[in-house]
């Protein structure tokens, strides 16, 4: 089962300059990840409460979920400064951008990059964040599919044209089109509605399964997804699945708990506080009451390190032991991509960058040759139109 491995800025609040964005993806791509992941919450609201307190020098504490830099410009800076690395949208909430001009700068991204831009895209959770931004919160994820469709006419008519509730255009001349045919690939996350995954195996897509739960609600949510899969009258591919995780590597185990463990508490006990991962309107009662159900599997929930390990909240340890995890995990999960959070909350540069290259020398270049198998990936970058 091949695989291949992601670095994600999710929850890097200190990736404010571009001194910073540019050591990040020029040290990741010298490593040999796959693809770099950059953060999209456009604004902050105030009044979020404990979730998003105030910190020193008057920063969000959201910063620290991995708030950066307007998502598509970042992107496009990204694309002049790296030649192998991949570029995901992670994740882009469509409805806050006008639709045309979006698809604009994302196929002049992909064309700038020769064909490295991954289109993560979600409908969003933040309803002040759509309150400050005047777009719709209940009406979000039917403006989500409007949208894909809309970009997806645009990069491949010849003359697109589009009538829907939120986008209208018609008999429009397009440039730039992407450079991949017949357009970039597109993950979309998830925690796990039944809509979202009936919706990405129907469009033969990605499905992303958001990090910070018990292992057993990934593996639920795949087989769910291999199930909605088959429905559509097809098996699905690991590269259709993805996985985000939390990982620290160290010299011993010991080692690695003693240096990741307080930043880890930090970031579950400090940051999650608030977060509703099924508010109202979010999602169908059906897919709710499920999600809802997770809610005890949920990192906010855990009280202790022994329950970390049991339910690979996070994988931390030596090079042996984050080998030995996950491998068993992707096999078990049957993914084929695994996005990486390197940094977690308060976890300071030095460790930081320690980590990533322990990592990249000791536990991805093993990984891929344990992992590796006779089945060939399918090709997910080439979905259906």
């Amino acid at each position: 089962m091949p695989i291949e491995f992601g670095l994600s800025t999710l929850s890097r609040g200190a990736l404010v300059s571009r001194e910073a964005y540019l050591e990040v993806a020029q040290a990741a791509e010298r490593a040999g990840f796959g693809f770099l992941s950059v953060n999209d919450h456009i604004i902050v609201p105030a009044n979020l409460g404990s979730a998003y307190p105030y910190t020193q020098g008057g920063a969000w504490a959201a910063a620290e979920h991995g708030h950066c830099f307007d998502q598509l410009a970042t992107l496009a800076f990204l694309a002049g400064c790296t030649s192998r690395l991949r570029l995901l949208s992670s994740v882009m909430v469509v409805p806050h951008r006008p639709a045309v001009s979006t698809a604009k700068m994302l196929a002049t991204i992909d064309v700038l990059s020769k064909g490295r831009l991954i289109l993560g895209v979600g409908a969003g959770w933040m309803k002040e964040e759509f309150g400050l931004l005047g777009a719709p919160f209940e009406d979000r994820g039917a403006a989500t599919d409007e949208y894909i469709e809309a970009y997806k006419a645009l990069w491949t008519e010849q003359r697109p044209a589009y009538s829907g509730k939120h986008v209208q255009f018609a008999d429009v001349i397009f440039e730039p089109k992407p450079i991949q045919k017949p357009h970039p690939p597109i993950w979309i996350p998830g925690a796990g509605s039944y809509e979202t995954m009936d919706f990405v195996a129907k469009r033969r897509w990605a499905y992303m399964g958001i990090p910070y739960f018990h292992r057993r609600v990934f593996k639920k949510n795949f087989d769910y997804f291999r199930e909605a899969c088959a429905r559509e009258g097809y098996t699905a591919s690991p590269d259709q699945m993805g996985w985000l995780v939390p990982v620290y590597v160290a010299e011993t185990d010991a080692r690695a708990r003693a240096e990741f463990e307080p930043h880890l508490w930090y970031f579950a006990k400090k940051l999650l506080p608030g977060i509703n991962i099924a508010p109202p309107g979010y999602t169908s009662a059906r897919s709710a009451l499920k999600m809802l159900g997770s809610f005890g599997d949920f990192l906010l929930n855990v009280g202790s390190w022994d329950e970390v390990v049991a339910g690979a909240y996070a994988i931390v340890g030596s090079p042996a032991t984050v080998r030995a995890q996950m491998a068993e995990l992707a096999r078990e999960l049957g993914v084929g991509n695994v996005l990486t959070l390197l940094q977690l909350g308060t976890l300071p540069t030095d460790l930081t960058r320690r980590n990533m290259e322990l990592f990249a020398t000791e536990v991805m270049p093993a990984l891929r040759r344990d992992l590796a198998g006779p089945v060939e990936r399918a090709a997910v970058a080439a979905p259906l139109a």
